[in-house]
């Protein structure tokens, strides 16, 4: 089962919420991707939230754009920034990245964002997202999400 971000929004608000500020901390992340012998390959990437999707937008030819095209399954971590700090704590989505060929859509996205072109743009379907912060400088807490789940909350001592 997948969502896309609207859905997990209007599921989860303050979540969501939560998980848009740790992402716009900074510009760039990092992306999981599957080699095509199966071996994980991360790279920096720049993400949008933008009309209630995720999009992952990269140079086109990029390794990452070839995992993706291959084998649709991601992982994404937020920039744990500077330092010993996490701010607003850990957070990671995963997914599908579906590749966006509609002129429209990417017209769209290109009013909105301007990419150097050529690009490939990805809008995403969640499979889940995950928080992880220290809360009361005692407990370490995670919370994880998936489609049709309500967030499940683990706190460890």
């Amino acid at each position: 089962m997948t969502a896309n971000w609207a859905a997990f929004s209007t599921a989860e608000p303050d979540l969501a919420k939560q998980v848009e500020e740790r992402f716009g901390a900074f510009t760039h992340h990092t992306l999981a991707t599957l080699r095509k012998d199966g071996s994980p390959r991360t790279s920096g990437l720049e993400i949008r939230f933008l009309n209630g999707e995720l999009w992952l937008g990269m140079m086109a030819g990029s390794a990452k754009v070839l995992d993706l095209l291959r084998d649709p399954r991601f992982a994404l971590q937020a920039n744990p920034g500077e330092g010993q700090g996490m701010g607003g704590g850990d957070v990671r989505i995963s997914g599908r990245a579906i590749e966006v060929v509609d002129a429209k859509t990417k017209g769209g996205y290109v009013e909105e964002v301007e990419p150097p072109e050529p690009f490939h743009l990805f809008r995403t379907e969640l499979t889940e997202v995950v928080r992880t912060y220290v809360e009361d400088d005692k407990y370490l807490v995670v919370q994880v999400w998936k489609p049709g789940a309500p967030v499940r909350t683990i706190k460890r001592t």
